[in-house]
């Protein structure tokens, strides 16, 4: 979903897909028509009554000024949420390819042993998603762990937690073989808790919204605002059709940054926009340590250490 082209001004500029154009246009719509219904009334107490109805528009513009002053703050405060989501996934990504890479440099060389080390640890990020989501296990995980470790995971209290505790088991084995050294051990299983830190905060993102009353008291304001505008712009304007049109055309970017805003709270939700790829995500992160398993497999035992003596 990233590999946008950005280039393209026209057509991002009226691209329909990916937009919130179409959750906000029955709300704007619906402000046109109040608008509308606004400047007919006028125009019949002006007719039948000769009164005039109508509003000052200069307390409109400095409670617009602060109304869009509040809604860029909580844009910003939905898309912090959202980059620091990325930022976690980006450390799963890393913290994954850390903990294969020392697990089969400093692990034991038995094929079974590295063959579930890696696939486990490739399994975390699809479980991790799952779990985020609130979706059953997907059956990226049972390619990897087979049917009975997936249904161990199903069964578990949380899944994620249940994966990294697989891998400290397989340490632990491989440390009481005395196939792995207790340095790399502790060094490895530092790598792994990590993964339980980054799923803990994606957690808090997750559950910790934010604030409602915050919600509530800006889309009272931004309601207020927009119902109360044409009653400014009846004797402002040229022709009181344009009055309708006017308003919506303020309402329209206002209630898109709000929308934005609620959209960017939960990055993990796939029905909301923009959301994280952590299906792309985690597909890369196992192919990478499915390739670091087969590289590992396929370098004679020994090489390395050779290579380097010929170079002395």
């Amino acid at each position: 979903m990233f590999n946008h082209d950005s280039r393209n001004f026209w057509r991002e500029a009226f691209k329909w897909h990916g937009s919130v154009t179409p959750l906000v246009m029955p709300n704007v719509l619906f402000i046109g028509l109040i608008a509308t219904v606004i400047c007919l009334l006028a125009w019949l107490e002006e007719r039948f009554y000769q009164v005039e109805i109508g509003l000052e528009i200069a307390p409109f513009e400095i409670a617009g000024a602060a109304l869009g002053l509040l809604l860029i703050l909580r844009t910003n405060a939905g898309h912090d949420r959202w980059w620091e989501a990325r930022k976690l996934w980006g450390g799963i990504v890393n913290q994954s390819r850390n903990v294969v890479i020392s697990g089969l440099s400093y692990g034991p060389s038995d094929p079974v042993w590295r063959d579930q080390f890696v696939k486990w640890t490739a399994a975390f990020p699809h479980v991790a998603r799952c779990h985020l989501r609130g979706e059953p296990l997907s059956p990226d995980i049972t390619q990897l762990v087979g049917e009975e470790g997936t249904a161990h995971l199903a069964a578990s209290v949380h899944a994620p937690s249940c994966v990294a505790m697989q891998l400290a088991d397989l340490l632990r084995e491989a440390c009481d073989r005395g196939t792995m050294d207790r340095f790399a051990f502790m060094q490895v299983d530092r790598e792994r808790a990590t993964l339980i830190d980054h799923i803990g905060a994606c957690e808090r993102i997750l559950k910790t919204p934010l604030p409602l009353v915050y919600a509530i008291k800006i889309r009272r304001f931004l309601a207020l605002f927009l119902l109360t505008l044409p009653f400014a712009l009846l004797h402002k304007m040229s022709g009181a059709w344009l009055v309708p049109i006017i308003t919506m055309m303020v309402a329209y970017p206002l209630m898109a940054l709000d929308q934005i805003g609620i959209e960017l709270q939960n990055p993990f939700a796939k029905a909301n926009l923009s959301h994280l790829p952590l299906a792309d995500i985690s597909a890369n992160i196992e192919k990478d340590l499915l390739g670091f398993l087969r590289e590992k497999q396929d370098t004679p035992v020994g090489y390395a250490a050779n290579e380097r003596l010929s170079l002395h």
